[in-house]
């Protein structure tokens, strides 16, 4: 009997993801001893801030180790609400328009296997992160990748999405800041995907969860430049921009009664968020003079790696690179060092973690198989030294 009969057909086809492959590869090698530059999971290397810890520790003193209402407490989701409506210009959200989740992949997958089904096509701008597709497969419906212009940061228009579009058509998935690529929509460009979509009748889920690690201001959301929430979910947490990934908080806001959809499908899985982490998210949100500076210190520390990054890869007859606006991500081509291959990207990573000891994510993850990604979510020293790494192994094996 294979391994697939032994699985029911909803998760046999299913892969393992393969950042959390490279890492466990990561990890592997350096228990044997070897030094290895882990540039390949897209965590924040920062501590979460301390006022936020404080208020844990205060929640547990108080009791805070039981269960709460499966979407989430109430001030938490009246402080997602208000934070929410201070940034956009759509129509009031409200806390019944707020479910709080076990991390923002929670929120991704309910929304994905309550929205879409057998026979549906979601269309996936790509390179995206490698979940979406997965996630939209788990619902049965069928992922469509629609590939953007190198040229462009890979960001796709809305004449893109026209050309992938049939008539079986339900959905779209968004998300900016990008991971892997670092780009970032506009206001003007979301207006164009945003118009497409509702012309159509699509639902659209945007992934929001690195809007404010951003080097040009705050990027632009969704509700934002939305006329309507009607057709829209959009999902953000804590896990990014406050350095909580750990916590497994983050959250989908929807029209009430897709809401209420999203907590029933919830009560019969995970059920609530781990409480003492919701009463940290909601110190996190209250206190806004203390995260502001949080965050603005981490975005300044990434931007500082970014540009020691981009001046050792923009060196003459250096690869390709996608300026990241957004997010802690280098997306860098190699299909030079393998022309003739069709996943030139796994071949280079598998070289440079095994024999140059620095591992990052190969792009056919993304499914754009001639780039690698590289997370400067580590220190500086690491990440130039990683690229570095990169760039000369790139030249032997062009050479």
């Amino acid at each position: 009997m294979t391994s697939t009969q032994l699985v029911s057909s909803n998760v046999s086809q299913l892969k393992e993801s393969a950042t959390i492959a490279v890492s466990q590869r990561a990890r592997a090698l350096k228990a044997q001893g070897r030094q290895i530059i882990d540039l390949g999971a897209g965590e924040p290397d920062f501590d979460t801030p301390e006022f936020i810890r404080t208020a844990a520790k205060k929640a547990l003193d108080e009791g805070a180790t039981r269960y709460t209402a499966v979407e989430g407490i109430l001030p938490l989701r009246q402080a997602i609400a208000d934070v929410t409506n201070e940034r956009n210009q759509c129509e009031k959200v409200t806390p019944a328009d707020v479910v709080v989740t076990t991390g923002s992949k929670q929120a991704l997958f309910n929304s994905c296997f309550a929205l879409f089904g057998e026979e549906d096509e979601v269309l996936v701008p790509t390179p995206a992160w490698t979940s979406y597709y997965e996630m939209v497969d788990l619902s049965r419906a069928t992922s469509v990748a629609v590939l953007g212009d190198a040229s462009r940061g890979f960001k796709v228009t809305a004449d893109d999405l026209d050309r992938h579009a049939t008539e079986n058509t339900r959905g779209l998935m968004l998300n900016s800041p990008c991971n892997p690529t670092g780009s970032v929509y506009t206001s003007s460009e979301l207006d164009d995907l945003v118009r497409i979509a509702a012309e159509r009748n699509w639902w659209v889920i945007s992934d929001e969860i690195y809007q404010r690690i951003a080097y040009d201001g705050p990027a632009a959301g969704l509700l934002s430049v939305a006329r309507s929430r009607e057709r829209i979910i959009v999902i953000d947490g804590m896990a990014k921009a406050f350095a909580m990934t750990g916590w497994r908080i983050g959250w989908a806001i929807a029209s009430s009664a897709v809401a209420k959809t999203l907590v029933a499908l919830q009560s019969h899985t995970t059920s609530n968020a781990t409480t003492v982490a919701q009463y940290a998210a909601l110190e996190a949100l209250r206190q806004r003079d203390q995260a502001e500076a949080a965050i603005a210190a981490m975005v300044a520390e990434y931007r500082k790696r970014r540009d020691a990054a981009l001046h050792v890869l923009r060196q003459p007859n250096g690869p390709a690179v996608v300026q990241p606006d957004g997010a802690f991500y280098l997306y860098i081509g190699v299909q030079d060092t393998n022309p003739n291959e069709a996943d030139a990207g796994s071949i280079f990573t598998n070289r440079l973690l095994e024999e140059h000891g620095v591992a990052v994510v190969p792009g056919a993850a993304f499914r754009t198989p001639g780039w690698i990604r590289l997370s400067y979510a580590a220190s500086q020293d690491a990440v130039v030294e990683g690229v570095r790494r990169i760039v000369r192994l790139r030249e032997t094996m062009c050479a």
